[in-house]
């Protein structure tokens, strides 16, 4: 918890740039807020196979402060996906950036840090070896932006400590979203 928290703080030191909202007036701390359900441990993609099992409840925050990159937007962001049946449930924050058409489409890409609560080593068939605590935490997005302020997309996560370690399975999550913007 102090780890995110810590980067939290630098996070915000480093997008202390005040955020505008589309029609120019700030916009506040929080930009999005987004809930979703999340197939958990999705085999055949980036891990490769499947232990895990259930869904997972997420919810992120995206806050405000943000810069412009190639066309995109970067804003800081936290989150927690919470596993139903009480296999790896994983606290996440890293910085997101994000480009938007005229068509209300969007797609999202991220870097952060993750720490959770499963295993570190391999004790049983039913539980990923994720070699340590602490991992990399990789989101990709895509979705429509309706009404101006909400969203559905289609969203996918990977954390893996990248090989650091001898034990690296990784976990994979796809699922839905929805997204409130402020």
């Amino acid at each position: 918890m102090r780890v995110l928290a810590t980067l939290l703080i630098a996070l915000g030191v480093l997008f202390s740039t005040s955020a505008k909202a589309g029609d120019g007036k700030d916009s506040g701390l929080l930009h999005e807020l987004k809930l979703g359900v999340l197939h958990h441990d999705t085999d055949n993609l980036w891990s490769g196979f499947r232990r895990e099992s259930g869904v997972d409840i997420n919810i992120e925050a995206i806050f405000a402060p943000s810069t412009e990159i190639l066309s995109g937007t970067v804003r800081p962001a936290i989150g927690a996906s919470i596993n139903s049946v009480g296999d790896t449930s994983k606290i996440y924050g890293g910085l997101r950036w994000q480009y938007e058409t005229a068509e209300n489409l969007f797609f999202g890409i991220g870097l952060g840090a993750a720490l959770h609560n499963g295993n570190t080593d391999l004790r049983s068939n039913d539980m990923k070896a994720l070699g340590s605590k602490l991992l990399f935490h990789i989101p990709l997005e895509a979705g429509y932006r309706f009404g101006g302020k909400h969203a559905m997309s289609i969203y996918f996560d990977h954390i893996s400590n990248a090989y650091t370690q001898d034990a690296n399975e990784g976990l994979d999550t796809l699922g839905l979203r929805y997204g409130y913007r402020f």
